[in-house]
């Protein structure tokens, strides 16, 4: 469950942000309406961290795999006018 509370509400109320981030429940910091920072447990940030440099490896390994097109043929002395 995400709980959104604004910048001020999370400066008076710290503590009891932080004991719902441990119990799970992430915490959404707004300041003038934008989400800004998110508060969640340690673990919950290393999960992601994890799942994300994941997708970035899969997406570069998929990349590399791919053959680059619509590149004309260059020589060395295209590259100085």
């Amino acid at each position: 469950m995400v709980k959104t509370v604004s910048a001020a509400e999370a400066n008076r109320e710290f503590s009891k942000l932080m004991k719902l981030a441990e119990s799970g429940e992430r915490v959404i910091v707004t300041s003038r309406g934008e989400p800004k920072v998110q508060i969640t447990r340690v673990d919950d940030a290393d999960a992601e961290k994890a799942r994300r440099q994941e997708a970035f490896d899969r997406l570069t390994e998929w990349l590399h795999s791919r053959p680059a097109q619509n590149y004309p043929k260059l020589t060395r002395d295209d590259f100085y006018d």
